[in-house]
This record gives C-alpha cells, sequence and structure tokens, in this order.
C-alpha cells in the first residue's frame, strides 16, 4: 500500500483535501498550526494511506509543530509527495515546491483555490507549469471537492513513476560546500549511505540553517567540523561576491527560478475595484474599529447561544430528563424490585448528576457552530491579527491570541495550539494563560446562574466573563513577560485567507467535532463524578441515607466554607462544588443538583437564588472562570511544558488570581451597595 506524504503552506486547503481524499475529518482552521502532528488517513479508493503533515512555510523550522515536517523527512518512510499549492499565492507556496522537489520523491502538485485565483484576476497555465516543474498538476477546489477524484486516481500512478532530485545551481561557492559536506557523510558512513535522505537535499538544509538537519548530521560528523564548514563556505561565498549569506544566496536562486516559471504561466488582469476580501478587510481589521466588531460578533454568538436560540432547547431537554425519562425509570426500578439505595443511586446521583449537565447541550453545541462559522469564513485569523497590536504591548503577538480563540472551545487543545509559538518563553507564557480563556465545560455553570440571577442581560453576562478571562490574561502576560519571563522580541506572520461562505456540511462536522468530547466526557468522566458526589452525600459518620448536612461531602465542603465567606458564597455547598470542578468544570452543576436534590434546572435555580446574590453569583462565576485549571488542562500543562515547576505555578497562581480578584469585585460591590 502506498504512502503518501501531504505537504502544503498554512491555509492552502490543506486539511480539507485531506479530508476530502480520505472521508476522515480533521479539525480544519484559517490559522498556521491546526494540525500540530501527523495525522494518517485511509484514501477513499483504499489504495494507500494519506499522511497530514503541519503546515509550513519552509522546510526550515522554526516552531514545534514545523519540528514535524524536518523529522518525517529524515527518519520516515513514503512513497510519493502530494504538495497542494494555493494558485492565487503562487510565488510564496512554491518556495516550499522547489525543496519538496530537490528531495527527489516523486510529486504531484494539487493546484487549489483556482477560483479564488481567477477572481483576483489571475490566469495560469497549469499545464505549462507542469512541464516546467517535471510533475503532474491537477486544478482542484479542495473545499467542495472538485477536482479531488481525478488526482485520487493520479496519486496510485504518480507513486509509481521515478523522480529524478530537481538540480538548480546555488554558485560555486555553496555547490564545492555541498560536494564536501556529502564526502564527509560518505566517508563516515558508507555502510548505511542508501538509507540517508538525498544527500545533496541535505546539504542544502544544512546550508539553509535548518536545525534539525544540523543535528541530524552530528549523527556522521562533529559539531566542531560541521561549524567549520558552514564557516569556509560563507567565507568563499562572500569572497566570490555571491552573497552575504549562505541562507539569502539559497533563498535568491530559488527565487530567481520561480519568478522565471510565474512570468511564463500566470498572467495577471487588472481588477477594476479592490477584490471583496480586501474591502472587508479594510473594515473588520480596522486598527480602532478592529476590536469593536470582534467584540460585536461575540455579543450576537452569545445573544444566538442564551436567548434566542439556546434556552428554548434546554428547557424542552429539561423537561425530559425531569418527567418522562426520570417515571419511565421510576417505574422501571419499582417494577424490578430495586432497592431505595439503587433507587436513590440512579435517580438522584446519575440523572440528577449527568441530566444537569446534559441539558445545557443544546447551548454548547450552538455555541460550537457559531464559533465554527466565524473560524471557516476566515474571520478568525482577522481576530489573531487585530489583536497583534494589543498583544505586542504585552509582551506576546497575535498568534499568542491563536491557541486563546481555540480555548473557547477547549483548554487543552489551546494549550497544545501553542506549539506553533516559535519563541520558546512565549510558547510557555501562552500556555500559562490559555486556562484563563471561558471554555465550554464552564458554560453549564453560565448558563445556570445567568439564568437564575441575570435573565434580562445573559448575553452580555456571559460577554463580560469571557473579556474578564481575556484582559485577565493580557494583564497577566504584562507582568509575566516584564519578570519571570522575559524573551527576544519576535516577529508576527499569518496568512490570511479569503472569506468563504461555509459549507453546512462543514460546518456540521466540525460543531460534532468540538462538541463530541462534551458529550463523551457526560457519559463517562462526569458519570463517574456524579456517582462518587451521591455517595459521598448519602454516607456519612453516622452511616448510610444521612441527611445532607451530616454528609461526607458537608464535612469536605465545610474545611472550604471560611475561606469563601469573604468573596460571597461561604457556604459549604459551594466549596464541594469547587473542589469536584477541579477534574472538570461541568461537575459543578452536577454537584449541586445532587447536593440540592432538586428535579428540574428551574427548581435549582430557585434554590440558588436563596443561596445567592446577584453580586455573589457573578463573583462566583468568575472564580469558577479563573480558578484552578481542570485536571486534563493540567496534565496537558505538564506534558507541554516538560515541567512539575511550571504546572505547579499554572495551578497556583490562578487560584491566588480567582481569590484576589474575587474578593476585590466582592466587597467592592458590596460597598456600592449591590449585596
Amino acid at each position: 500500500m502506498i504512502e503518501i506524504a501531504l505537504f502544503g503552506n498554512p491555509n492552502t486547503g490543506k486539511t480539507s483535501l485531506f479530508n476530502s481524499l480520505t472521508g476522515s475529518y480533521e479539525y480544519v482552521g484559517n490559522w498556521s498550526g491546526v494540525t500540530v502532528e501527523k495525522k494518517v488517513g485511509l484514501l477513499r479508493n483504499k489504495q494507500g494511506h494519506l499522511i497530514d503533515l503541519p503546515g509550513i512555510y519552509s522546510l526550515n523550522p522554526l516552531s514545534k509543530d514545523e519540528r514535524v515536517v524536518t523529522d518525517f523527512l529524515l527518519h520516515e518512510s513514503f512513497t510519493e509527495v502530494l504538495n497542494i499549492v494555493d494558485a492565487s499565492q503562487l510565488e510564496r507556496n512554491l518556495h516550499l515546491t522547489v525543496q519538496l522537489l530537490e528531495f527527489g520523491k516523486p510529486l504531484i502538485i494539487g493546484l487549489n483555490m483556482m477560483d479564488v485565483a481567477k477572481n483576483r484576476g489571475i490566469d495560469i497555465n497549469e499545464r505549462l507549469l507542469g512541464d516546467l516543474l517535471g510533475v503532474r498538476i491537477v486544478p482542484i477546489i479542495a473545499r467542495t471537492g472538485k477536482g479531488c477524484d481525478e488526482l485520487s486516481k493520479l496519486l496510485v500512478v504518480t507513486s509509481t513513476q521515478r523522480k529524478e532530485p530537481l538540480n538548480l545551481y546555488y554558485g560555486s561557492a555553496i555547490e564545492k560546500g555541498i560536494d564536501k559536506l556529502s564526502q564527509l557523510v560518505v566517508g563516515k558512513k558508507k555502510s548505511i549511505i542508501e538509507q540517508l535522505p538525498p544527500l545533496r537535499w541535505l546539504a542544502l538544509q544544512f546550508y539553509e540553517g535548518n536545525k534539525v538537519v544540523f543535528d541530524y548530521l552530528q549523527k556522521f560528523i562533529s559539531s566542531e567540523e560541521l561549524e567549520q564548514l558552514l564557516l569556509e563556505t560563507e567565507a568563499k561565498l562572500i569572497e566570490k561576491n555571491e552573497g552575504k549569506s549562505l541562507h539569502q544566496a539559497i533563498y535568491n536562486v530559488r527565487r530567481e527560478f520561480i519568478d522565471k516559471i510565474i512570468a511564463g504561466v500566470a498572467k495577471r488582469n487588472k481588477a477594476d475595484k479592490l477584490p471583496l476580501t480586501e474591502r472587508i478587510d479594510l473594515i473588520v481589521t480596522h486598527k480602532i474599529l478592529g476590536i469593536p466588531i470582534f467584540l460585536f460578533f461575540m455579543y450576537l454568538m452569545f445573544m444566538l447561544t442564551f436567548n434566542w436560540l439556546g434556552f428554548p432547547l434546554s428547557d424542552a431537554l429539561d423537561a425530559f430528563f425531569s418527567g418522562p425519562l426520570t417515571e419511565w425509570l421510576t417505574a422501571g426500578l419499582v417494577s424490578i424490585g430495586a432497592s431505595d439505595f439503587i433507587q436513590s443511586l440512579i435517580l438522584e446521583g446519575i440523572v440528577a448528576g449527568v441530566g444537569g449537565v446534559l441539558v445545557f447541550v443544546p447551548q454548547i453545541f450552538i455555541l460550537f457552530f457559531f464559533i465554527s462559522f466565524l473560524e471557516d469564513s476566515g474571520y478568525m485569523a482577522r481576530v489573531a491579527l487585530v489583536m497583534d497590536r494589543l498583544m505586542e504591548s504585552v509582551g506576546l503577538n497575535g498568534k499568542s491570541f491563536i491557541p486563546m480563540i481555540i480555548g473557547f472551545g477547549c483548554n487543552v487543545p489551546g494549550v497544545m495550539a501553542a506549539r506553533t509559538i516559535e519563541q520558546p518563553k512565549e510558547r510557555l507564557l501562552t500556555i500559562l494563560l490559555t486556562p484563563l480563556m471561558s471554555c465550554s465545560a464552564r458554560l453549564p455553570v453560565y448558563a445556570l446562574f445567568v439564568g437564575a440571577f441575570f435573565a434580562a442581560n445573559q448575553a452580555f453576562v456571559v460577554l463580560a466573563l469571557y473579556v474578564l478571562g481575556i484582559v485577565m490574561a493580557l494583564i497577566l502576560a504584562k507582568i509575566f513577560s516584564s519578570t519571570i519571563l522575559k524573551s527576544e522580541t519576535s516577529v508576527f506572520v499569518i496568512e490570511l485567507p479569503p472569506y468563504r461562505v461555509p459549507q453546512f456540511q462543514t460546518l456540521a462536522r466540525s460543531t460534532w467535532d468540538k462538541g463530541k468530547g462534551f458529550v463523551r466526557k457526560a457519559g463517562t468522566f462526569i458519570f463517574a463524578g456524579s456517582v462518587v458526589i451521591w455517595l459521598l452525600s448519602y454516607a456519612g459518620p453516622h452511616g448510610l441515607a444521612v441527611e445532607m448536612d451530616d454528609s461526607f461531602l458537608a464535612m469536605i465542603g465545610s474545611v472550604f466554607a471560611p475561606l469563601l465567606a469573604p468573596i460571597g458564597f461561604g457556604t459549604w455547598q459551594a466549596g464541594a462544588s469547587l473542589l469536584t470542578g477541579f477534574f472538570a468544570k461541568e461537575v459543578v452543576v452536577s454537584t449541586m443538583n445532587i447536593i440540592y436534590h432538586v428535579p428540574d434546572v428551574d427548581s435549582l435555580q430557585g434554590m440558588l437564588a436563596g443561596a445567592y446574590t446577584p453580586l455573589s453569583a457573578f463573583t462566583f462565576m468568575a472564580f469558577v472562570l479563573l480558578y484552578v485549571p481542570c485536571l486534563a488542562t493540567t496534565a496537558t500543562i505538564q506534558k507541554e511544558t516538560g515541567s512539575v515547576k511550571w504546572t505547579l505555578f499554572a495551578i497556583g497562581y490562578a487560584l491566588v488570581l480567582a481569590y484576589v480578584l474575587c474578593l476585590i469585585i466582592y466587597q467592592v460591590g458590596r460597598a456600592l451597595g449591590y449585596a
């Protein structure tokens, strides 16, 4: 079975093409770094595997995810290369194509976004382009699947064709350097020379400054010899007036080659007016209007989620759980003679705990649908651009806002997405701050409390919590980047894809991909948590079936109650709920359903209205937003940083921040008469 490696620049439709050719769905986004590790899918024709690699501009890696690509070329076995190229950005995309052609594997190009190129007044002769590059080219529109069937058929044919590496002349100094490095490798390891990547390609990557290749070559040549070879070759380059640096000299040769090709195959017609994408960008990326427009879209999204669409659906689901489902289960349990213990476990533990979270599934899926819409339309990439100026002022750049946006769905992939950031300290800082973003797991808590206390302003209150998380992240970024995590200045580069109307099928898949984790947690983690919480509420020092206030759960919650009193909710019920929330934020709602033992959400909200004030309710939501990351996020932080110290720091600073900020909110609110 053939193994096909899929390469391409970010935002060229690479992952959409992967989905179209394999039928497998992977997350599709509009920025660099969505695919952070290798993914494999079986072709629809069952004749090969397609390996989806991270989007890159060059084989010279800058970030962790880009390193995956060079490591793949150095160590993995594969049959051919499928290179997706954006027809509307031909010059930039072909720099990667040239490097892949120099590697020497059979290669086929999927020339994507032909429709976008045409709209921008660019006509491309794809047949001539294929002849000049010596490869097969198939025009495609990956988003709709147009041309993908023909491409799939040609992949099998291309894999059997022998391909000679592209051999550009880089000047006498570099060519002599290539020969010398090749001789050194062959002289040291003759026995395994056939297992190595092409030596000329290795040498070019080495002289370009590819750190991964430099480390790889140290298996055969000492670092001192390699450093000396670099110095000698660069000295000869300058002496012969062939360039000032090896990297620039190699780049210039490739650019000249690409320019000659484009001059022959691409014709640009003068457009009568700016393309639609650029006209929209003049407004949504405006330096003054950009952030207000982003906040408006967020507010509109929350209005749809909470006021207009979400609560009617949640109310219907709640009525089903508290009505027919409970009645059917009660009748069934009585008919089989289930004990009081089993009946209480199922009805008061599992149904109350899991059902109390599942009633908010419609709101979560609606939110994910609109987030997916903004991503697939191309707008979210603009948000990162708009935020760059603000992020730069606090020691980060716009690329750091991308993991935070992803964190709105779930903090775990948000933390993992920080791999795309080149600067190690910026990457670490982004990892530490991403858990402050309000993820979907916090949404059931918000929905519960805003429905009880802020019914007339639900969208505004939830938006305020999201903004609070962002503002706290920015303030801490400034503090940390000025003290414990000082880093070098970085440059922000992001691809702005053209605006598109997302396909409904793609939106549905993306929404399900984001939301299925929430449903899966309800059936596993929250299920198990609800059983444990119910057992703690059912048992006490004096036996089973005790009063709730005499249970083990009340004893545990009472330990934290005095600490929580200054911030507005000094009850054992609040303490117990927040403690279980460390395992998963949704469990806060499960715990409250079990503690207050109510049949439906409306009844629970009525109970909460007697235990909280609007001020203490808002403070509670703010605390849930900011206090310790959930268990899964904590484990991911440890994995990504490789440091127990930074993981404990992420937990500690969040807890201190949550307590201090909520103390200020509550005490100032009381002083102003809002208690």
